[in-house]
């Protein structure tokens, strides 16, 4: 008879590609079944949008073969419990993810829109706050102009709003409380103070990850949201050109700041470069050469991916469908391997 302890030997050779360690140290394989020629077993990822996920299934089968029986047959469930920040702050999230940059019109509201999505799709339970207050951009991407979210009275007494739900995310944001067409000439505590109540007002319940669509800049949202939360990483959205990057290393620099000390999960160029339908294998850097990835270099952080300069895209979030739904397969794939690479890398941060 095959023995627990033979496979947890045999699988005690598989490591985990990010942590550097085995799967029977990091504790990711449970529920071990045996039967007469046949074995189960549960190898739990520390995220459900790991992109060594089949990497991993596969070296645990070879390790099987090599170690145990190469002729029994072996059902692996590959599932995920998200490795978790500090949750005392906010009950229930396990980790805050802030995307942010240097600038406007570099795509971040659209980056952070379809990174929520790809989490959401690859299973990971998700929610998107939009804390530009200025320029809130959520209602719109979603189709949700008009929507006014719920208020909700809790056990304790206490009144919170119900995120608005739509393709599988919790969304929220100013732009549900306030007049589209009217500015919101608010001076930076009141700012603030709105963005908190977004936060500890809102009923979100159990997440894997909190998408924060933050300001473009460096401002009091910035820091309030750094210092008053437990971040765990942020996400830096860029394009090419020059003009951009030097904002782009303000933003980096702000996050490394004493007192700030978030976590740079990675880099994402947007509008890399232009193809046009017609000519699909032309590639035209309209704004420059990998200045995303050089950037990444410099400043020693992961380079995550490059989205093109493509019309679907800005087409997708005007009509309230965001382009990972329903869009050009290589765009979808460019997005969730993003989302992968985020995922990936909040893990390695959380085991560090």
């Amino acid at each position: 008879m095959i023995t627990k302890e033979q496979i947890l030997h045999a699988l005690s050779h598989v490591e985990d590609p990010d942590l550097k360690k085995d799967l029977v140290t990091l504790h990711m394989i449970q529920n071990i079944e045996i039967y007469p020629n046949k074995l189960k077993f549960d190898v739990v990822l520390t995220t459900p949008a790991c992109p060594m996920k089949g990497h991993i299934e596969h070296a645990c089968r070879n390790a099987i073969a090599l170690f145990v029986d190469k002729d029994i047959e072996v059902d692996i469930n590959m599932t995920s419990n998200v490795t978790s920040v500090d949750t005392s702050q906010l009950k229930g999230i396990k980790n805050i993810i802030l995307v942010s940059s240097g600038k406007g019109g570099v795509g971040k509201s659209t980056v952070a829109s379809n990174l929520a999505l790809a989490l959401a799709e690859s299973g990971a339970k998700t929610g998107l706050l939009d804390a530009d207050i200025y320029g809130p951009s959520l209602p719109i991407m979603f189709g949700l102009e008009g929507a006014k979210p719920m208020a909700t009275q809790m056990p304790d007494g206490k009144t919170k709003i119900e995120p608005i739900e739509k393709f599988g995310l919790k969304l929220l944001s100013i732009g549900f409380f306030t007049d589209p067409n009217q500015p919101i000439p608010w001076r930076g505590p009141m700012a603030t103070a709105a963005i908190k109540q977004l936060f500890n007002d809102a009923d979100w319940g159990e997440l894997d990850y909190l998408i924060v669509d933050m300001p473009p800049g460096t401002g009091d949202i910035h820091i309030t949201v750094s210092q008053t939360y437990p971040i765990s990483g942020a996400v830096i959205v860029t394009t090419p050109q020059q003009v951009a990057l030097a904002d782009a290393i303000k933003g980096i620099a702000m996050y490394k700041m004493e007192g700030i000390n978030v976590p740079i999960i990675g880099i994402v160029e947007n509008m890399a470069y232009f193809t046009p339908a017609e000519l699909p294998e032309n590639k035209y850097y309209i704004f420059g050469k990998d200045g995303g990835k050089r950037l990444a270099d410099d400043n020693k952080v992961p380079f995550l991916g490059e989205i093109p300069l493509i019309k679907a895209i800005s087409d997708a979030g005007d009509n309230g469908f965001p382009v990972v739904l329903d869009g050009d397969e290589d765009i979808s794939e460019a997005y969730k391997n993003i989302a992968g690479r985020v995922a990936q890398e909040v893990s390695i941060l959380a085991n560090k």
